[in-house]
């Protein structure tokens, strides 16, 4: 079981560093100023899909990916075009809180993003490889959802960090144009 949670945790985090989520994590966390209720929210969202993939085997894998990158897309280029948009209204005063949200609301909304954005994922459909190839259905959902999570830190640690030391309208809308951006491609993998 440890040689298969190391395995799997090693091919997850490398595979996750790059991807769209971490990049959505990042952003979650510097709008929404609560690193820990976004990080919970995000290893929320992480671990559910985990115990979906290993539960659910090689099922995930037969879902029509077409529709699933369409919806992932619209909800990414939706999410850019918002977040650009409030951006230049919190324009006035960086200091203020751009949204005054309680601990639980953030990790509802982070979870919630997560769980749309990681749906039949790269990361989840491996995890289901995983499982469905070792036999080992523990090791596997410890190593991934421990990758997982770990990604998730460390955006959430870059997030406050920008959030600090750089100005908040230009991380937001840097941020926005990542979304848009993984939006798009979402969409144009979706079509072709």
């Amino acid at each position: 079981m440890l040689r298969n949670s190391l395995i799997v945790f090693i091919a997850i985090f490398l595979a996750e560093l790059p991807d769209k989520t971490m990049f959505a994590t990042l952003m979650l966390s510097t709008r929404m100023r609560r690193p820990l209720a976004v990080w919970i929210g995000v290893c929320i969202g992480y671990c559910t899909h985990v115990t979906v993939a290993v539960f659910f085997g090689s099922a995930l894998s037969k879902l029509p990916e077409r529709p699933i990158h369409a919806l992932v897309g619209l909800v990414f280029l939706g999410t850019g075009i918002f977040m650009f948009r409030s951006s230049s209204e919190h324009h006035e005063s960086d200091s203020v809180e751009p949204t005054q949200r309680k601990f639980f609301q953030v990790v509802y909304l982070s979870a919630t993003t997560i769980l749309v954005a990681e749906f039949a994922d790269m990361t989840q459909l491996a995890t289901v490889g995983f499982a469905v190839r070792t036999g080992d259905s523990l090791g596997v959902a410890i190593g991934a959802a421990s990758a997982l999570c770990t990604v998730s830190a460390i955006a959430v640690v870059a997030g406050s960090w920008l959030q600090r030391n750089v100005k908040l309208q230009l991380v937001q809308r840097m941020a926005s144009v990542f979304f848009i951006i993984f939006g798009i491609l979402a969409l144009v993998s979706s079509i072709f």
